[in-house]
């Protein structure tokens, strides 16, 4: 059987550095790579001419417009099977892009992630896959946990960090690409929860390893960071819950949004998150508007998010509970019916 030809599309904005360390883990794949695309959204360190040296296609966006824009954008310039979406800040494995491209070759297999390390501490988690609860937040799954037998199952899942990851070309033939209304944060997870709408699944392989700084333009604290957020996940609810499901599910989604809240009022950064939730409000109908118009029953995202709200519990509960999810838990009654 002949290989997957795969491209990696790299959004980039500054962190030089961090961009010159992937480029050398790529150089040192064992899986060919036919094409890396860099797009820059108006670095002004140097990052999109080290990117040239090193012999990289450069797309310059002139500012930064947003991490699913650009993206896109390299996706448009990609010929290949398959495309990988690696964040700057990532540091794979030599093997990873050859065991995730194994395991694509699968014709029921649309996307698959590894194991997400944290740079920093290589014995904790950064994400492995993402699962979304009934009130519309998402957990990216063993965050800040330690490493352990938990994490290293393989499965199907519905829904993959793009942080870093590998897609057939053909689901964004199929589905679209990314939303570029919602700029950056949580538009992987509305194109999985696309996905998941649509039967198109992934995989999860644990022995896929890549590390992840994590926030390394802005910070994972910084007001803009808070406002694109808490915005964004009133925007899925928008476009992704049918009126039932909204109106079923309306006292977790009114405990998940506002417990987030909470959350970045912890962090100093209540009014970014508190505007966040009002413009995700004021664009409520206008993302709404092209929501459900295909007949598709609603039962597969009923369960789709009942799935997710379990397995959260149930590895909350064998790692440990964060404030956030605990507080959901006891609020909405202990987990998804």
């Amino acid at each position: 059987m002949s290989k997957l030809r795969v491209a990696v599309v790299i959004p980039v904005y500054n962190r030089r550095d961090l961009l010159i360390r992937l480029l050398d883990r790529l150089a040192a794949s064992t899986y060919p790579i036919e094409q890396i695309v860099v797009v820059d959204n108006g670095s002004q360190d140097g990052a999109p001419e080290a990117a040239e040296q090193r012999g990289a296609l450069v797309i310059r966006m002139g500012s930064n417009t947003g991490f699913a824009r650009a993206v896109n954008q390299g996706i448009a310039e990609c010929r290949t099977e398959a495309i990988a979406l690696v964040n700057s800040d990532v540091e794979p494995e030599p093997d990873w892009l050859e065991k995730l491209a194994i395991a694509l070759e699968a014709p029921d297999v649309w996307f698959a992630t590894g194991k997400i390390l944290s740079a920093q501490d290589h014995a904790r988690i950064d994400g492995a896959y993402d699962r979304v609860c009934r009130g519309g937040t998402a957990w990216r799954v063993g965050h800040a946990r330690l490493d352990s037998p938990v994490f290293s199952t393989r499965q199907t899942i519905w829904s993959a960090s793009a942080t870093c990851a590998l897609y057939k070309t053909e689901l964004f033939r199929l589905l679209g690409t990314f939303d570029e209304r919602l700029e950056s944060y949580l538009e992987d997870v509305d194109f999985s929860l696309r996905c998941a709408r649509a039967g198109l699944s992934g995989i999860y392989l644990p022995e896929a390893v890549a590390y992840h700084v994590g926030s390394a333009s802005l910070g994972r604290w910084h007001p803009q960071t808070v406002w694109r957020i808490a915005r964004n996940q009133v925007c899925l609810l928008a476009k992704h819950y049918p009126s039932r499901l909204l109106i079923r599910y309306f006292w977790s989604i009114v405990v998940a949004q506002g417990l987030w809240v909470l959350v970045a009022c912890r962090h100093g950064r209540s009014w970014a998150a508190i505007r966040g939730k009002l413009s995700g409000l004021r664009q409520f109908r206008r993302f709404r508007a092209l929501h459900w118009t295909q007949k598709e029953p609603e039962d597969r995202l009923r369960d789709i998010l009942s799935q997710g709200e379990r397995e959260i519990r149930l590895i909350q509960q064998k790692t440990g509970f964060d404030l956030y999810w605990r507080m959901y838990f006891l609020l909405t009654g202990g987990g998804a019916n």
